[in-house]
């Protein structure tokens, strides 16, 4: 998710350096297996525009790996800018 973001924020000239990523997952019982996933970014401060931020959001929420992920499982994103 952070490599799609970064392209895309290199593609419209600004930068997500120092980015970093919290991931938890949740399991469920009878079977047990992954539920959800949550995803917390943290972005260094540096003032995004709204632009900015809907070009990083938009990239996150379009990365192949989390659309190759079962759709039973529950994805929740969280942005901290």
């Amino acid at each position: 998710m952070l490599t799609i973001v970064g392209i895309a924020a290199k593609n419209h000239n600004f930068d997500v350096d120092g980015t970093t990523a919290e991931i938890t997952k949740v399991m469920g019982e009878n079977p047990r297996r992954v539920t959800e996933i949550h995803v917390s970014l943290q972005f260094p401060v540096k003032n995004y525009t709204d632009k900015q931020k809907a070009i990083i959001e938009k990239s996150a929420k379009t990365c192949p790996v989390a659309h190759s992920l079962h759709p039973d499982i529950k994805q929740e994103i969280t942005f901290n800018y």
